[in-house]
């Protein structure tokens, strides 16, 4: 199959996909960053092997093909050793990933303004010395000579500065792991695929609002009998207080080793978290800016919470 773009940025590479060999019924879950994707695995997860309780660790049951810390040998070995239906995970953009009308493709929206927040986050509780070093044995598994990194942009102190960082930044997606350009072009690819493409749309507040809802929801889309007696602790082991609780076993990218923090990993997950950050101005400059990035009905979908 052919795959049209490469997106390339400091932790994954999508030409990574290239030669795996997609199943019938096979699950892409291609989300921004910060959008609720191992909470999209999780639920995926529970619906498929149905036991609260994980195998193995989330993002061994559901690697990330694109992340440069495994050696892909590996990845796609373990991918085709899988027996029950596979759930993949990526950030790769609809255009940079093989298209099969055989496949389900979930793609997951979340209030851009948060997601800024959350990444901000995200990048303070990285350890990039675990990340290099995982990086060069992966590398040195598959036989690989690395590129250089490109130089990571300096961090202003301020977190509105850093806020408005992300916001303005205007480096190509392919190109960049995480903006708002980066955001919600990946949305708009997928608000696009029309019919061609067996696409599910989950949003962020709606997974907050109503899990049980959602989960159920996205059973039937999948076409996944669950007993009604296991619902209640597949919900339970849903929630995001679960899934901090196990964060051993549940945290993306590796495992705990590639986080300060591997519990902060699942920060606050709320809504509206930019509120005390961003007064009129900023809000004014904020809806011009996503206003020149997106199509108006998925800015309406995607900022369904607040109309501020």
């Amino acid at each position: 199959m052919l795959v049209m773009g490469r997106y390339q940025a400091t932790v994954y590479d999508s030409a990574r996909w290239d030669g795996f060999e997609l199943r019938s019924g096979d699950i892409i879950i291609s989300t921004p960053p910060k959008c609720g994707t191992t909470w999209t695995q999780m639920i995926c997860a529970l619906l498929i092997l149905q036991e609260p309780e994980l195998p193995l660790p989330l993002d061994t049951l559901s690697p990330w093909i694109d992340m440069v810390t495994r050696s892909r040998t590996e990845v796609f070995a373990h991918l085709a050793a899988q027996t029950h239906r596979r759930f993949i995970k990526t950030h790769t953009p609809l255009d940079g990933l093989p298209q099969d009308p055989n496949v389900t493709y979930i793609c997951v929206g979340r209030d851009p303004r948060d997601v800024a927040l959350s990444i901000d986050r995200h990048i303070d509780n990285m350890d990039f010395g675990a990340f290099l070093t995982a990086r060069g044995r992966a590398a040195a598994i598959d036989g690989i000579e690395l590129d250089a990194l490109r130089p990571r942009p300096q961090r202003p102190d301020d977190e509105r500065a850093r806020f408005w960082q992300w916001i303005d930044d205007e480096t190509p997606s392919t190109q960049v792991g995480s903006s708002l350009r980066r955001t919600v072009e990946h949305l708009q690819a997928f608000w696009d695929a029309g019919d061609r493409l067996d696409v599910v749309y989950l949003h962020y507040d709606d997974l907050q609002m109503d899990l049980e809802g959602q989960m159920r929801q996205l059973s039937a889309r999948l076409h996944l009998d669950v007993e009604e007696h296991r619902w209640p602790l597949l919900v339970e082991a849903a929630t995001f207080e679960s899934m901090r609780s196990r964060a051993d076993t549940t945290v993306p990218a590796g495992g705990r080793d590639h986080w300060i923090d591997p519990a902060a990993f699942f920060s606050r997950g709320t809504s509206g978290q930019w509120f005390g950050l961003l007064d009129d101005a900023d809000l004014a400059r904020y809806w011009g800016r996503v206003h020149l990035l997106a199509s108006g009905d998925l800015i309406e979908w995607v900022h369904r919470a607040s109309n501020d």
